[in-house]
């Protein structure tokens, strides 16, 4: 219960921040980190030493803010990078981030072939028939994401009454089981990334896009002037790492993760992608 009551806080005093601001995006965007090589952190420092043990990270590289490689520079960056550092630095460990495609990642995280999935992962009943979860690090609100001034619907209800409008989100995703449940399936486009369903947006192929808010974020960017969010949240859901069912990880992460939230550290990663000065876009991204 201590860890939920945290990220509700964290993610009202992120609300707070957001809401001062005439943006939907996070706090500075700063060149994306290159991932670190080697050992981080030290065995007396540590909270549990994993000493300097290799942990393959599972990431899409193409799921802003948490994950991406830039364009301009070829290094990796996201919050999933600046958290599993900040992981690896309280555990001695050595963070490996691997890429995986969206649709085969929980599978291979099940099957052992990674040691950790990240890439912002929903906590459901479902998955966790096959992998273990971490504590929820925080909780996130589904909603609409839609052109600026959007005025033919301002919910769910009102989008899902006009027979000709389409939706568009990722397939396999939680954001997915949520469309289904307002739309028949002839009205939603499932695209293989968000950020081909967000581009279908602006493009005007669907009329609206339903994400995780957090997510949304990372997609506004400098698109601030053109998307924005409408509505109340649809649905409200708490993400977490992924491990191969009996993962000896789960506890020293969790523990981890809980002192990222006692000294804030959680909070400033939490400000830095979600905030309203993140300005990493498609455009910026491979």
């Amino acid at each position: 219960m201590k860890n939920r009551t945290l990220i509700f806080v964290l993610l009202t005093a992120i609300a707070l921040v957001l809401s001062a601001c005439s943006g939907n995006t996070v706090v500075e965007a700063e060149a994306a980190p290159a991932a670190p090589e080697g050992c981080l952190g030290t065995a007396e420092n540590a909270l549990v030493d994993l000493e300097c043990r290799e942990v393959t990270i599972a990431v899409e590289n193409a799921y802003l803010p948490f994950n991406y490689i830039s364009s301009e520079t070829g290094e990796p960056g996201g919050w999933d990078y600046d958290a599993w550092n900040d992981i690896c630095t309280r555990l001695h460990c050595t963070p490996v981030f691997q890429e995986a495609a969206w649709e085969t990642l929980i599978q291979g995280v099940s099957e052992g072939q990674y040691d950790v999935g990240a890439d912002g992962v929903t906590i459901t009943d479902e998955r966790a028939e096959i992998v273990d979860f971490s504590d929820g690090y925080i909780s996130i609100q589904q909603r609409l994401l839609v052109l600026k001034g959007e005025s033919r619907f301002s919910n769910i209800e009102e989008f899902v009454e006009q027979s000709e409008l389409i939706l568009g989100t990722q397939a396999n995703t939680t954001n997915y089981e949520t469309a289904v449940q307002y739309l028949s399936e002839d009205r939603i486009k499932a695209f293989e990334q968000f950020p081909f369903a967000v581009q279908a947006l602006i493009s005007g192929d669907v009329d609206a896009v339903i994400i995780d808010q957090v997510a949304g974020m990372g997609y506004m960017g400098e698109n601030a002037e053109n998307l924005d969010f409408v509505g109340p949240s649809i649905s409200s859901d708490e993400l977490g790492f992924l491990y191969p069912k009996g993962s000896d990880l789960v506890g020293p992460v969790n523990q981890a993760i809980a002192a990222m939230m006692e000294d804030g550290t959680l909070y400033d990663i939490n400000v830095r992608y979600f905030g309203p000065d993140f300005d990493v876009t498609d455009d910026d991204i491979q």
